[in-house]
């Protein structure tokens, strides 16, 4: 079956190598979930059963008790006999009173272990926390004289090379099982289509499923979920209807990938019917069965039956809960998701990264920062998903110092920074204010993408370094890598703080000619935002007339300055009605149309709109500002009183304001007044 499967090995390092490295070392891709080791582990073999020493084994449930049992056997001889010390291996390898550092030692010393004993050694530290002690016991099998694998050495290796995303070994493995003559075995092959979806090889994995002469279950539940953890769910979902044509009945395992694609696409009304076929077929509700439902639900916007789900359970695992703190947040419930959260019997870092990622994407950043803190005296250990999370938290508030104080902490606990970590860095100092850490931070990153870049252009680009920005766009073109639409965003945004009016335009047009990139909203506000501030008044006018959208309040905003900037009042009066149709609550639009106004000494008009303003009842919204303060953030509005240092605050902006009073600018003073009266 295997030997159909066109493997060239000639691109393969060849098994000699393989086996002459006994301090070989692995390199995982993922990490590796723990797994509860097994108690079905007893035997019901005569030979056992009738031997006094042998059946106490089988009742055995402490590693104490068991090294009396084994010195016993020592000193009886019975430890010589392969299938009695292959019984030893047993419980060490896979009961819950074992302990796989002891199986390795027995194995060193038993004369001649049988094939058995390989095998169940192997299958422990397949399912360890540390499957590579697999391949390496798989090595010293090879190397000692007696035992040959068999076929039930093979899926077990195949299974640590697929937990590790050891392709290459997985490879040399197959070179052997072709050797040994076990390619037409159902059980190796379906392992390696499982060692190969595993490690990303999927259309290896295609090419043996479709050439295999024998195909259950097991085969199609492996390459279903292959295309689902390759996230081609409409192909999963294909498959999934050809196995049902070949009269093959869907299991757990089987519909817990459909019910992944259906999350995948957030087809709600397909996840619907599987969750129907489950319940109609009588398939057990496993948890990660219910798991993937709750997440399915979550993810196309049903959390009343994601709820449902959830409360039915009987046993909930982190996966669980997790997924239910995240339904809930998104959607903005963030009280309930708390509330859920709190609940949690136990809460690893994933947890909290979820609630903490929750509060950051709804713009809670004091909020994410405070859960941070309690992570902290909660001895949970961040890893760098958190500090992410954290970094934009800052981003948002402009805690330079707390940011600051994370990065210390990156460093100090030797956090990877990769390219994700490092970006949000980038993005932290540029907003933060300190433009030249921004950079420093991005020149040392050891590996830079398309997302380092974006961020550094945007960040110079929002400190006016507009040239510098543009300087690293081209650096970036020349590499290879590939703008994006928020690359275009930070280098218009650039072109429009350096007045770069015939750059900005030829930028603009390769977003469509060259990159394939339609301009959004934003991009059409930095545009007339460029035009408008240069003069070019009408040229900025037609833009917005040629949008393949409707211009928004943003891009109509932008152009209403330019008329005031360029004392325009009559594509100002016109700019300003359209914004008025957009949103007439918007008190800042009167606020702005007044003060044009005034600047030209139209005091009629200007008294029109406020007469307009309070006949339409708008109320000016108050400000709300932050300050950082020793690592703390304090927010505050206008005429805020809530902070209990208040009276100092207002004796020294009292003492500003006299200040102001006595510069020498008129027209500063006017501006203050014409800003307080609207106040």
């Amino acid at each position: 079956m295997i030997n159909l499967f066109v493997i060239s090995l000639r691109f393969l390092p060849s098994i000699s190598k393989f086996l002459a490295n006994p301090s070989l070392s692995f390199h995982t891709r993922t990490p590796i979930p723990h797994k509860h080791r097994s108690n079905h582990w007893n035997t019901s073999h005569s030979f056992v059963l009738s031997n006094p020493v042998l059946s106490i084994l089988e009742k055995c449930n402490s590693l104490t008790q068991f090294k009396q049992i084994q010195a016993q056997m020592i000193l009886t001889g019975l430890f010589l006999d392969a299938f009695a010390s292959s019984r030893l291996i047993a419980f060490c390898a896979i009961s819950e009173s074992g302990s796989l550092d002891y199986c390795s030692k027995i194995m060193r010393f038993i004369p001649n272990p049988n094939v058995f004993s390989w095998n169940v050694a192997i299958r422990g530290f397949s399912d360890s926390e540390n499957p590579t002690e697999a391949l390496l016991l798989y090595k010293q099998m090879l190397q000692r004289d007696g035992s040959r694998p068999d076929n039930y050495t093979y899926p077990l290796l195949l299974k640590s090379c697929a937990r590790l995303s050891l392709i290459y070994t997985g490879h040399e493995i197959v070179g052997h099982v072709l050797h040994l003559g076990f390619d037409s075995d159902i059980f190796v092959h379906n392992a390696v289509i499982h060692m190969l979806v595993s490690c990303g090889d999927l259309e290896s994995a295609q090419n043996l499923f479709d050439r295999g002469s024998k195909r259950d279950l097991v085969s199609w539940n492996s390459i279903i979920n292959g295309y689902v953890r390759s996230g081609r769910a409409k192909e999963a979902l294909s498959l999934y209807q050809e196995m049902k044509m070949e009269k093959l009945k869907p299991d757990e395992v089987t519909m817990i990938a459909v019910v992944s694609s259906c999350s995948q696409l957030e087809d709600l009304k397909l996840g619907i019917e599987s969750h129907h076929y489950i319940e109609e077929n009588g398939l057990i509700l496993t948890i990660p069965l219910s798991n993937s439902l709750i997440d399915m639900y979550v993810k196309c916007g049903d959390l009343k039956a994601a709820q449902a789900i959830f409360s039915g359970m009987k046993k909930r695992t982190m996966v669980s809960w997790t997924t239910m703190v995240v339904g809930y947040a998104k959607f903005g419930f963030f009280d309930t998701a708390r509330e859920i959260f709190d609940e949690m019997p136990e809460k690893d870092v994933v947890p909290w990264n979820a609630m903490i990622g929750g509060y950051v994407q709804a713009k809670r950043g004091k909020e994410a920062l405070a859960l941070f803190i309690d992570m902290q005296d909660m001895y949970i250990k961040p890893d760098e998903i958190t500090m992410v999370s954290c970094l934009t938290a800052c981003s948002q508030l402009g805690a330079l110092d707390f940011g600051i104080w994370i990065h210390h902490y990156i460093e100090k606990h030797n956090l990877c920074m990769n390219v994700a970590l490092g970006t949000a860095l980038i993005n932290m100092y540029a907003k933060c204010g300190n433009i030249d850490k921004a950079v420093k931070v991005f020149t040392e990153l050891p590996v830079k993408n398309s997302l380092a870049y974006t961020a550094v252009i945007g960040g110079l680009a929002l400190h006016g370094s507009s040239n510098e920005a543009i300087s690293f766009f081209k650096k970036m073109v020349s590499l290879g890598l590939l703008p994006d639409e928020v690359t275009f965003l930070g280098v218009l945004s650039a072109c429009c703080h350096g007045g770069l009016v015939e750059d900005g335009r030829i930028y603009f047009t390769q977003m469509t000619l060259k990159y394939n990139i339609s301009p959004k909203l934003k991009h059409y506000s930095c545009m007339v935002d460029l035009l408008g501030r240069a003069g070019f008044l009408r040229e900025a006018e037609e833009l917005i007339k040629s949008m393949p959208m409707e211009a928004d309040a943003v891009v109509w905003g932008a152009l209403f300055f330019a008329c005031r900037m360029h004392r325009d009042i009559k594509m100002g009066e016109r700019v300003a009605l359209k914004l008025l149709e957009l949103d007439p609550n918007d008190s800042g639009i009167y606020v702005l149309l007044a003060n044009m106004y005034r600047e030209e000494k139209m005091w009629d008009n200007a008294g029109k709109v406020r007469k307009m303003m309070r006949e339409r009842r708008v109320e000016k919204n108050p400000g709300c500002s932050s300050i950082e303060v020793n690592g703390t953030v304090y927010e505050f509005i206008v005429r805020d009183k809530s902070h209990p240092q208040s009276k100092q605050i207002y004796d020294c902006l009292v003492v500003l304001t006299t200040q102001l009073e006595n510069v020498d600018n008129q027209l500063l003073i006017h501006h203050f007044i014409d800003n307080l009266y609207f106040a």
